[in-house]
């Protein structure tokens, strides 16, 4: 086995493992003696080193951020999205890291882009994160246009002032509709239980809560929630899917989103015991 095809084999086995294998696991899945190793690179860092990986040990887990450059490197050589072809063909690491944390590959350019927003790189990959934007089409909605509307459009924001939403029912908690996840936490404990839930924690960590969940007569399991204002904001707040049971949100706006979600916004417009959307 050469150098390079240890290198390449390395880098395979991280992104099978989710992590650095330590020198012994490597040599036992790849079927390779220590001896080989050690006449190639010596000390099983400086083969880590070649591979561009961190000396973090056995229990390494490859860096959102090394992610990110590897995947906006192989965009930006493109000029677009790469599939998940193009990006086993040119980049460092796998598509398997980034298929984990984002439980798909058509939810992986939501959530570089959102890294790359979380982490200020707007400068440094401004080419990348214009290309991102338009493959996920995420253009402002047209202008209302009916003239009632523009009447009720027309006021300036007044600077130092609270914003509200829209007026609710007399059946909602909330006498305007949320603007803000704190807002939708209030809304999901006033309908949590008629909803099949009974909230057992909630917490400034992700997930933000954990509730009981009805799932048949006499029968409850813990469910794992993340409250967003909107759906999306999952992605963009750089969640793993794979720590979370259900989103609840005021505003369902991730088609494609591979978890339950409950949008609140059609239930409180209605009144008591009606249900909420599922998606």
């Amino acid at each position: 086995m050469s150098r390079d095809e240890i290198i390449i084999a390395i880098r395979k086995c991280t992104e099978d493992l989710g992590r650095v294998p330590c020198l012994e696991e490597f040599t036992k899945i790849i079927g390779l003696s220590k001896h080989l190793m050690r006449r190639e690179f010596g000390p099983y860092v400086n083969a880590l080193e070649a591979c561009g990986l961190k000396r973090h040990g056995c229990g390494y887990k490859i860096d959102l951020k090394d992610l990110f450059e590897d995947w906006a490197t192989v965009a930006r050589s493109l000029g677009r999205t790469p599939t998940m072809a193009e990006y086993e063909a040119q980049a460092k690491y796998t598509t398997k890291a980034l298929v984990k944390r984002y439980g798909g590959w058509k939810h992986v350019a939501m959530g570089m882009l959102g890294y790359a927003r979380e982490a200020r790189l707007e400068d440094e990959w401004k080419d990348v994160m214009d290309i991102t934007a338009d493959s996920l089409k995420l253009t402002q909605p047209p202008a209302r246009t009916s003239v009632q509307e523009k009447n009720l459009l027309t006021g300036r924001r007044v600077a130092g002032q609270p914003v509200y939403g829209l007026p609710m029912m007399t059946a909602s908690p909330l006498v305007y509709a949320p603007t803000n996840e704190a807002g939708v936490m209030v809304l999901f404990g006033a309908v949590a239980r008629e909803q099949g839930f009974a909230i057992t924690r909630v917490q400034q960590a992700f997930p933000d809560c954990e509730a009981m969940r009805e799932i048949e007569p006499e029968r409850c399991q813990p469910t794992r929630i993340e409250f967003e204002y909107e759906s999306r904001n999952f992605l963009m707040h750089l969640h793993p899917v794979d720590g979370c049971d259900l989103i609840v949100c005021w505003k369902h706006n991730w088609p494609e989103c591979p978890l339950e979600v409950l949008e609140l916004k059609t239930m409180t417009w209605h009144a008591p015991g009606s249900k909420g959307k599922m998606g």
